[in-house]
C-alpha cells in the first residue's frame, strides 16, 4: 500500500507512515532470519520506497529519511547473510546500487561495520566505478574506505581535495597506516601551495602566501615526523603547538613521551606558560581543566584586574575552586 500510493502525506499522518514503515521493516527483519536471499530482496524493496516518499511526505524535522538511515545496518548486515549463502545475490544488490547512487552514498555512509570489507569488495566488482552518474563518485569512495582499497580511495580524490589541509591531513593518516611514508609527506606538503581549497585559511593575507594549516594537518605532520624516525622534531612542534594552543591533549602527548621525571619538570613548565599567556581565558579555562587548580587560584589573584571582564565560565569556575581557594573563588564571583 505504502508503494502503490501517490497520495501527499501531511503532517498529521507522518506519525502513522513511519509507524506503517517500522513494521513493515520488522517483518523484513524476520524474514531475512528465516530466508536470507529472500529477506534483502524485501530489505531492497523497503528502500526503495524512499524515493517516492520525499516527493510527497512533508519531513521537515527529517523524521522518515532518519528512519531510513537508521535502518541502513539492517539492509548490509543481511546482505552479507544473504550473499554468502546466494552469491548471484551480491549482484542484485551491485545493480541497485549503480542505479539510485545517490541514495545508496547515504545509506552506504550510514552502514558503520555492518557493511564489511568482504561485501564492499563483492559491491565494488559488480559496479561501473569510473560512471559519471551523479552520486556514483561518492558511492565508490566509501566502498573503497569499506574495503581498505587504498589506491581506489586514492584514485578518486580531486586536485582540489589535494590543496585541503584537512583532506590532505585525512590522506596522509590513511598512507601512514599503510605504511606508505614517502606518499603521507607528499599529501601533506600539497596542502602547502595556496589552492581554492585552502585559499580561506589566507584570508586578510597574501593568497600567494604559505596558506593557515589546520589542527588535523598539524596533528599529521607530528605521527608523520614519528614515523619517519624524527621524534626529536616530533617533540619539538608538539611543544610549540601547546605554547601557541595551551592544547591539553598535545601536552599529555608530549609529556607522555618523556622519561620519568623529565616528565615532572615539563608539567611544572608547561604551567608556568599557560599562566603567562596573554589571554586569560584560554589560560584560566587551560588551568581549571587540566586541573591545575592552585596554579588556576594564583592567576586569578595575580591578575585581578583582567578578572574583572566578562568571562562566561565564571560561575563554573568559582564553584570549582570554592572549597579549596575560597578567596579566588569569591574574586571571580564578585566580579562576575
Amino acid at each position: 500500500a505504502v508503494a502503490a500510493s501517490r497520495a501527499r502525506v501531511s503532517w498529521r499522518k507522518r506519525p502513522d507512515l513511519i509507524r506503517d514503515l517500522s513494521v513493515l521493516s520488522e517483518g523484513v527483519e524476520t524474514l531475512s532470519r528465516l530466508a536470507p536471499a529472500e529477506g534483502v530482496v524485501r530489505r531492497m524493496a523497503w528502500f526503495d520506497l524512499f524515493r517516492g516518499l520525499t516527493q510527497r511526505v512533508k519531513d521537515p524535522r527529517a523524521e522518515v529519511a532518519d528512519l531510513f538511515e537508521t535502518g541502513a545496518p539492517a539492509l548490509w548486515q543481511a546482505a552479507d547473510a544473504a550473499v554468502q549463502a546466494d552469491p548471484a545475490i551480491a549482484e542484485i544488490l551491485a545493480d541497485a546500487v549503480q542505479a539510485h547512487p545517490l541514495d545508496y552514498a547515504r545509506w552506504i555512509g550510514a552502514a558503520g561495520e555492518a557493511l564489511t570489507p568482504a561485501l564492499a569488495r563483492r559491491l565494488l566488482e559488480g559496479l561501473d566505478v569510473e560512471s559519471g552518474v551523479r552520486g556514483m563518485r561518492t558511492v565508490v569512495r566509501r566502498l573503497a574506505d569499506r574495503a581498505d582499497d587504498l589506491d581506489l580511495w586514492l584514485s578518486l580524490v580531486t586536485p582540489e581535495e589535494r590543496g585541503s589541509p584537512d583532506f590532505a591531513a585525512a590522506m596522509a593518516r590513511r598512507l601512514l597506516i599503510a605504511g606508505r611514508v614517502a606518499e603521507a609527506r607528499q599529501a601533506l606538503e600539497a596542502a602547502l601551495s595556496p589552492s581554492p581549497a585552502n585559499r580561506r585559511w589566507t584570508f586578510g593575507r597574501s593568497p600567494q602566501g604559505t596558506p593557515r594549516l589546520t589542527p588535523a594537518w598539524e596533528a599529521a605532520s607530528i605521527d608523520l615526523m614519528e614515523a619517519e624516525g624524527r621524534k626529536d622534531e616530533a617533540q619539538d612542534l608538539r611543544w610549540a603547538l601547546f605554547e601557541r594552543d595551551l592544547s591539553a591533549p598535545v601536552l599529555r602527548a608530549y609529556l607522555a613521551r618523556l622519561p620519568d621525571f623529565d616528565d615532572v619538570e615539563a608539567l611544572d613548565r608547561a604551567l608556568a606558560h599557560a599562566a603567562a599567556h596573554a589571554d586569560l581565558e584560554t589560560a584560566l579555562g587551560f588551568l581549571m581543566d587540566w586541573p591545575a587548580h592552585r596554579e588556576a587560584a594564583a592567576l586569578v589573584e595575580r591578575r585581578i584586574r583582567e578578572v574583572r571582564s566578562p568571562l562566561p565560565l565564571k560561575a563554573d569556575w568559582a564553584a570549582r575552586l570554592a572549597q579549596k581557594y575560597p578567596d579566588a573563588a569569591e574574586r571571580l564571583l564578585a566580579s562576575a
